[in-house]
């Protein structure tokens, strides 16, 4: 086909497919593209997993701009994500790693408007590994390839003689281990039928795995990454530019969620579950929101490790740290966008905390939410 005769959304939507790995035409959730950056309400979409619990209850407690529905759920990253690129949503909460391969790799407008919680995820195995190099030979699952998910468990994997390996068998006599990208919703039957030998994802599919006593939890990320982001509040130029009072009301109402949430965490999972946003049950989602301390083998107690945070500001440190993890981290896909990338420039030009820096002032400040006056801190992880 000519180029001349190739749209600049379908250049889009051709990049996705060959740069992601994962993209498809067939995960659309919608079969029509329209364009709403005119003008009209926003729209929503979000994967049925707790880190989305601010944006969830936020709608739940009728925070939501008006003319804004209810969120739309979308089984995978791909869908959500190609759903997004196409213009058929607005608003999203994303993979950060991903934000980052949407905006450079495919030049989709893609601007973080803050995060959306900390922590929230875990590694879950079989019940008969005991230690991460019992994993040699096995095939692990996560849910996207530039996701915080397959970023951290790749550096545990190597920090105990383990080498990430994808389209080849992984070998137990080579220490190998085989990465392969599943949608959440797949991860917890496969590992009950022994396809996998364990996944890293977000909850409430950790808990399920230890409620259907199938696995175990074996090590949260937030003992990897302290209160490290996992998803943020993601929207495009276009959508700032055409309508910037609905994203700072929308950025309120995330906000202000993230508070409430943080008071009553029962009382969440109540609203969020059992079909109502999240198609897991509620103990499940309960378990997810409120962990306790024992029997979990916690490196860094002191941390909360275990303990899904709801903290609204992007810390230019992590992106630094997070775009320097993503130049070491294998997938499968195109990774030549990262050459170009400085990792110290890259926070400026992808997030606009405009929006996210007048919420917090209209929630009390900083202290509200634990931070320190001057938007900063020193990331901290630990792999050993």
């Amino acid at each position: 086909m000519s180029r001349l005769l190739i749209s600049r959304r379908q250049a889009l939507i051709a990049a996705a497919a060959a740069a992601g790995g994962a993209f498809g035409l067939a995960d659309l959730a919608h079969s029509a593209t329209t364009d709403s950056a005119a003008g009209g309400p926003l729209r929503v979409g979000y994967l049925p997993i707790t880190d989305a619990a601010p944006l969830l209850i936020a709608h739940s407690a009728g925070l939501y701009p008006a003319g804004v529905g209810k969120p739309v759920l979308f089984r995978s990253w791909a869908a959500l994500g190609e759903a997004f690129l196409n213009r058929q949503l607005d608003v999203v909460h994303l993979l950060m790693p991903m934000a980052v391969q949407l905006r450079y790799a495919l030049g989709g407008g893609v601007r973080v408007l803050g995060w959306n919680h900390t922590n929230g995820s875990a590694l879950t195995v079989a019940p008969h590994i005991r230690e991460l190099p019992d994993l040699a030979g096995s095939q692990l699952a996560i849910p996207f390839w530039w996701s915080i998910h397959n970023i951290v468990l790749q550096k545990l994997l190597r920090a105990n003689g383990l080498q990430p390996v994808i389209r080849r068998s992984a070998s137990r006599a080579d220490r190998t281990v085989e990465l392969v990208v599943m949608s959440p919703s797949d991860m917890v039957p496969a590992l009950a039928t022994g396809t996998i030998g364990g996944y890293v994802v977000a909850d409430p599919f950790n808990a399920m795995a230890q409620t259907k006593k199938i696995g175990r939890i074996h090590t949260f990320l937030g003992d990897v990454w302290r209160d490290h982001a996992c998803c943020a509040l993601v929207t495009r130029d276009d959508v700032i530019a055409s309508r910037p009072a609905a994203v700072q009301q929308l950025t309120d109402a995330v906000v202000t969620a993230q508070l409430a949430l943080s008071k009553d965490r029962k009382a969440a999972a109540a609203k969020l579950g059992g079909g109502r946003y999240l198609p897991q049950p509620v103990p499940a989602i309960t378990l997810a929101m409120t962990y306790p301390t024992a029997p979990y083998p916690l490196r860094h107690p002191e941390w909360q490790p275990q303990r899904l945070g709801f903290q609204p500001f992007p810390f230019p440190s992590f992106t630094d740290e997070l775009v320097t993890s993503m130049r070491d981290t294998v997938i499968d896909g195109d990774r030549r966008f990262l050459e170009r990338l400085d990792p110290a420039t890259v926070h400026s030009d992808l997030v606009d905390d405009t929006f996210v820096r007048n919420s917090i002032q209209a929630h009390g400040g900083p202290a509200a939410f634990g931070l320190n006056g001057d938007y900063t801190r020193t990331e901290q992880l630990e792999l050993s």
